[in-house]
């Protein structure tokens, strides 16, 4: 984790009061962040956001410098923690790839400020921590790459640039927060989910695929909300270790 690689007076304390702590000041330095812009906020602007004295704020970080790697780099230590739970019980190929990617949107729409910040002050980075920044990213993007090949050898997807379908995936993932404005108030989560971000993979399907598409129940499409400027914020907070609706059928497959 990269948080393994932050030493700080707190160290010989509890590692989950650690953990428990950094993960309040990072939810506040976001919040910071994403109002102030990360060169504008200082680190008592986080401490009084998040409730806390400035001087305990460097018992568990360093420095501003340090903050902002744990705010950039806590979505994709969530999903590498998600994914590999919701995979650990499913056999089926394509019910791990739609639960793989079912998981990763579900974090990415859960943490809108967080993506925007990622977007807005990467370069903000120091450059190794960019260079960590990006090698989590691979970490994670392969974790999905590894389903779509599981797909691939079963004969259920056509080959394809895999690495390519992972990122076209991905932006369209991002595109819920970067455009949320709009896209919120035209569908919502999980008719984005169905119709956008599992529509880029279906398309590469093979006639078994397809098959097996049905078989899972994977193909029905939710009803248009009457309400579409809703954003159906209670799909957006449930934990993807909670859909498991298709994923069950993939275990007892």
């Amino acid at each position: 984790m990269a948080t393994k690689s932050i030493k700080t007076i707190a160290e010989d304390k509890d590692p989950e009061l650690v953990a428990k702590r950094r993960g309040q000041l990072v939810q506040a330095a976001i919040t910071v962040f994403s109002q102030l812009g990360y060169h504008a906020a200082t680190v008592k602007d986080v401490a009084d956001a998040a409730g806390v004295s400035a001087g305990l704020i460097y018992q568990y970080v360093p420095d501003k410098h340090e903050l902002l790697f744990l705010c950039l780099t806590h979505i994709v230590e969530r999903n590498r923690e998600e994914i590999p739970a919701v995979l650990k019980n499913i056999k089926e190929p394509m019910a791990r790839l739609h639960a793989a990617i079912d998981a990763y949107a579900r974090v990415i729409a859960a943490n809108p400020s967080a993506v925007q910040l990622t977007y807005r002050e990467s370069k903000s980075l120091k450059t190794e921590h960019i260079d960590t920044l990006k090698r989590m990213e691979l970490e994670t993007n392969a974790l999905i790459t590894n389903c779509i090949d599981e797909c691939v050898r079963a004969g259920l997807m056509r080959e394809m640039n895999a690495e390519l379908l992972v990122y076209r995936i991905v932006t369209t993932t991002h595109g819920w927060d970067l455009k949320h404005w709009r896209l919120s108030k035209i569908v919502s989560f999980e008719e984005y989910l169905n119709e956008s971000i599992h529509a880029c993979w279906s398309p590469y399907l093979t006639a078994k695929g397809k098959r097996r598409f049905v078989e899972l129940g994977l193909g029905s499409t939710p009803s248009k909300s009457n309400r579409p400027e809703q954003t159906a914020q209670s799909d957006l907070e449930r934990s993807p270790r909670q859909s498991g609706r298709i994923e069950a059928r993939g275990r007892a497959s």
